[in-house]
């Protein structure tokens, strides 16, 4: 048991966490790099670490600084929110050596989802499909590549075993081109994650990108809390998520959603975790799993009303989990859509001072936000500021409340991907439901103003 916990995270996330901290009566410790200081979670929080100076590798990266901040405050957990150390198998290791809690799953679970090979061979263990693919291509191993490529199919996408974020990924249309792309992302893996273990996967053209959320507690109690369908990206960089995923039957998320409560508990998993899949022609693939809270989290937790953070903490406790299969009713229709400090068109990051911020109200809007007028939002991190999410009896209705909360919202002193959000709830393509992750990309040309035209 611990009833202090450090927070090493920033911004949305990090007021997040020690929101649902104070629902459960426990203490917060804020850690914050220097150009962090004046966060509101900093000064919400019980205590307040400098842990370094801006750049993410000398403080929120800094595994030392972190476990000495939580030694010196007499915090007894760490939560890593999400990015950064969240699925760090190394700091959940190190923080389990120094006598503290990582709210999250067992380092080793995180070491075994983090390898993309590992992870499918555990997931086809458990019956979840998966996407056709091979194990990890050695260097030296082109021709066994070019010959199960040939059994897959072409095309084929090579991808980085330790990769993630979209980088270490290549697709190759054509034999001539495999040996070729089998060497850039050999080359690209081990720059980003040093690790140049590759591996080819069939390439779906137009899949959906959809994901099953559970929670689980490693003690036999696994259950899901339905999906969410997060095609709308770029560059693998989700933009807006909405639960349910539009079209796909119930029977059919529920199969998979079973499928993966069970592999949770042949894992031994503990905590809240999102199974990724590809969906085309009616099937699902698996392709990874995030073994961190998500971004996207309140889309579930306003269809299902589950806390998804107070219920990670439970569990860190030790606590079983306290919900079961038949207790989750799913509840109308959530969006969430993500203010970035953007370009909304090029997506070119906009640092800065906020100087006007009014955001959203009214029925069935939630805004989970760290900023304020006069909010900083520093060069060295992402760009997140908010997240608006609208809930409503239908999907319909939530798409007629976020309309409206997009058209209350004002941000001033920096660009923001308000215009982008309303010009996709305006697009008859996402309206009809069941765009792919391509669609954003290819939409993109339509809704930009003309070049000189203000954005």
């Amino acid at each position: 048991m611990f009833d202090t916990v450090l927070i090493a995270n920033r911004g949305e996330i990090a007021l997040r966490i020690l929101r649902a901290c104070r629902t459960l009566g426990l203490k917060t410790v804020a850690v914050y790099a220097e150009p962090d200081a004046d966060q509101r979670h900093v000064h919400l929080a019980d205590q307040a670490v400098c842990i370094g100076p801006a750049p993410a590798a000398q403080s929120y990266l800094d595994m030392d600084q972190l476990i000495l901040a939580a030694w010196h405050t007499g915090a007894g957990a760490i939560h890593p929110g999400y990015g950064f150390l969240s699925e760090n198998a190394a700091f959940a290791e190190r923080v389990e050596q120094a006598g503290l809690v990582f709210i999250g799953p067992e380092s080793r679970t995180i070491r075994q989802m983090g390898d993309k090979i590992e992870a499918k061979r555990a997931m086809l263990a458990a019956g979840v499909p998966c996407v056709p693919g091979t194990e990890a291509i050695r260097p030296g191993g082109e021709a066994e590549a070019a010959e199960q490529a040939l059994v897959i199919g072409y095309p084929v996408i090579a991808k980085a075993a330790a990769g993630g974020g979209g980088r270490g990924m290549r697709v190759v249309r054509e034999p001539a081109a495999l040996d070729g792309a089998l060497k850039l992302t050999r080359e690209e893996a081990q720059r980003a994650f040093g690790d140049a273990s590759v591996y080819l996967e069939k390439f779906l053209e137009h899949p959906r990108h959809v994901e099953i959320q559970v929670l689980a507690d490693g003690q036999g109690h696994a259950v899901w809390l339905g999906e969410r369908d997060c095609s709308m990206q770029r560059r693998h960089q989700k933009v807006l998520e909405e639960s349910p995923a539009p079209g796909i039957p119930r029977e059919q998320i529920a199969r998979i959603g079973r499928l993966c409560a069970s592999a949770c508990i042949d894992m031994g998993y503990r905590g809240a975790g999102t199974f990724e899949f590809l969906y085309e022609s009616g099937g699902f693939y698996f392709i990874e799993m995030n073994t961190r809270v998500q971004v996207e989290h309140p889309v579930t937790e306003m269809v299902t009303g589950v806390d998804i953070v107070a219920e990670q903490l439970r569990i860190a406790q030790g606590q079983p989990l306290r919900i079961r299969q038949e207790d989750i009713v799913f509840s109308g229709h959530a969006i969430e859509c993500r203010i970035n400090a953007e370009h909304p068109w090029t997506f070119v990051p906009s640092p800065g001072r906020v100087a006007q911020w009014r955001v959203p109200g009214g029925a069935g809007i939630r805004v989970d936000s760290h900023v304020d007028a006069g909010t900083a939002v520093p060069p060295y991190y992402d760009s997140l500021m908010a997240k608006f999410i609208a809930h409503g009896s239908t999907r319909h209705e939530a798409i007629a409340r976020m309309r409206a909360a997009l058209g209350e919202a004002v941000v001033e002193g920096v660009a923001s991907t308000v215009a982008l959000q309303q010009a996709i709830l305006d697009d008859a393509g996402f309206l009809a439901g069941g765009t792919d992750i391509h669609y954003l990309e290819s939409a993109l040309p339509r809704w930009a103003p003309p070049t000189g035209a203000k954005a």
